[in-house]
């Protein structure tokens, strides 16, 4: 026999066995595949779209995209919230490797605003009986836009949204109009409509319901979905993220300055105590790092600003209230101005305004005005404490050997020597000049009695 026939022979011997191993490997793989239990990242919106959210949804992506997860699920109920954080939001899902099921749930939630955006940007948009969504032309709070600034708000928003919208193959004229008319839809509206996928009554339901769907992604792929009987895995927030998805409320970011200010003032005013330092100092940096992530007026500011300059004015400068009254207007006007949030949940309200304005205002006042007067009153201790006190002269003031008269008085019950400009007689009243050592000097007080006459 040829040898090069029998190596060839051996060769194809060999690629045969090699695939049919491949092909073993890739069915068991498959296989196991079909049989292993789903499993799904449970995200929970339930607040204001504001960076915080923005960073746990980005959070809870990653840890779905490193544990391979099938999908993730973002049950959401939002009043809406911050644009920017809306467009890191949006990106951030319609970027994930793994497929986004957003459902609006449970019944009563709505996805507002910011919310209708999320809602559209997943593979799968679902809500639950007896929930909406829409309503998200976006707000300036605080100014009316010129035309030309409003339409080109308008159409910068209606283009982002259509910018995916379009490629979900959803309803791209109903989507504008929640834009531009401030449409909001309930779930069979949402649904005829072709803005959302499905209505589901619940958290399984909707797993039952789309597993085995095969969906489009946003790059083009197709998915097929395994969704029955999934392990969820729910993504609860951080300590860190706790705190701030707290502090982000502007109302209690307001509290926060106002109370750290007056326990800084205090300390200042008792120094040594440090307590009320250290507290007033973390309240007023946790409160400045919270405001930092809310979109903050600088004319509000300014007017922060002015309000306590008339209200130190009104201290040192008393005006029977009338700076102190503009100072707390301008108090409670800037705090209430101070966030420029879209929605009522992210502005501070007229009673956290007025009640940290007016308290600020009239204790700053009083504080104030009381160390002013301190800080002006002369010393009541040492040789000074005596000068302009009234004496009384115990004994005859003639001179002694010297030009000048001496003798001894009687101040604040205590007999001191002292030196006259006169002579005086005892029991005439002389008011202290200087105090020269142990020994006070004197002038005679207009109308007492001179030395050697009679009253």
């Amino acid at each position: 026999m040829n040898p090069r026939r029998l190596d060839l022979r051996k060769a194809a011997l060999w690629i045969t066995l090699l695939a049919l191993a491949c092909g073993l490997a890739w069915a068991a793989d498959s296989n196991g595949s079909q049989n292993r239990t789903p499993r799904i990242v449970l995200l929970h919106l339930d607040d204001t779209i504001q960076p915080i959210s923005a960073q746990y949804l980005a959070r809870g992506l990653a840890e779905a995209a490193d544990g391979h997860a099938d999908a993730v699920l973002v049950e959401m109920n939002t009043p809406g919230g911050l644009l920017t954080s809306t467009r890191e939001m949006v990106h951030a899902i319609l970027d994930s490797p793994t497929p986004v099921i957003v459902y609006v749930a449970p019944s009563g939630s709505r996805a507002g605003s910011a919310g209708f955006f999320l809602l559209e940007a997943s593979d799968v948009a679902a809500m639950a009986p007896g929930t909406n969504a829409g309503a998200s032309h976006p707000v300036v709070e605080g100014g009316t836009l010129d035309p030309i600034m409003k339409q080109k708000l308008e159409n910068d928003t209606t283009a982002f949204l259509r910018s995916y919208v379009s490629i979900r193959k959803r309803n791209v004229d109903a989507a504008q109009d929640a834009v531009l008319n401030s449409k909001s839809y309930t779930d069979a509206e949402a649904l005829k409509l072709n803005l959302i996928t499905l209505i589901s009554p619940d958290r399984t339901a909707l797993l039952n319901a789309i597993d085995g769907r095969s969906i489009t992604r946003f790059n083009g792929s197709t998915v097929q979905l395994h969704t029955r009987n999934a392990q969820l895995i729910e993504v609860a927030p951080t300590t860190r993220e706790r705190i701030l998805d707290w502090l982000v409320d502007p109302n209690i970011a307001l509290l926060c300055a106002v109370l750290g200010a007056l326990l800084i003032y205090l300390e200042f005013n008792t120094p040594g105590t440090i307590i009320p330092g250290a507290i007033g100092t973390l309240l007023l940096l946790t409160s400045l790092f919270a405001l930092n992530l809310l979109p903050v007026r600088l004319t509000s500011v300014m007017l922060l600003l002015a309000a306590l300059a008339l209200l130190l004015l009104e201290a040192k400068f008393p005006s029977h209230g009338v700076l102190a009254t503009t100072g707390i207007v301008c108090l409670v006007v800037g705090s209430l101005t101070l966030i420029a949030g879209p929605i009522p949940e992210q502005r501070i309200h007229l009673a956290t305004a007025a009640g940290t304005g007016v308290g600020f205002g009239l204790i700053t006042v009083f504080l104030v005005r009381i160390a002013w007067r301190a800080r002006r009153a002369k010393s009541i201790v040492g040789p000074q404490a005596m000068v302009g006190a009234i004496a009384i002269a115990q004994e005859p003031f003639e001179p002694r050997g010297a030009a000048t008269p001496r003798g001894q008085v009687l101040v604040h019950g205590e007999l001191w020597f002292a030196e006259a400009d006169h002579p005086l007689a005892p029991g005439a009243h002389a008011r202290v000049t200087a105090v020269r050592g142990l020994t006070l000097l004197v002038e005679q007080v207009p109308g007492s009695v001179p030395a050697g006459r009679s009253a």
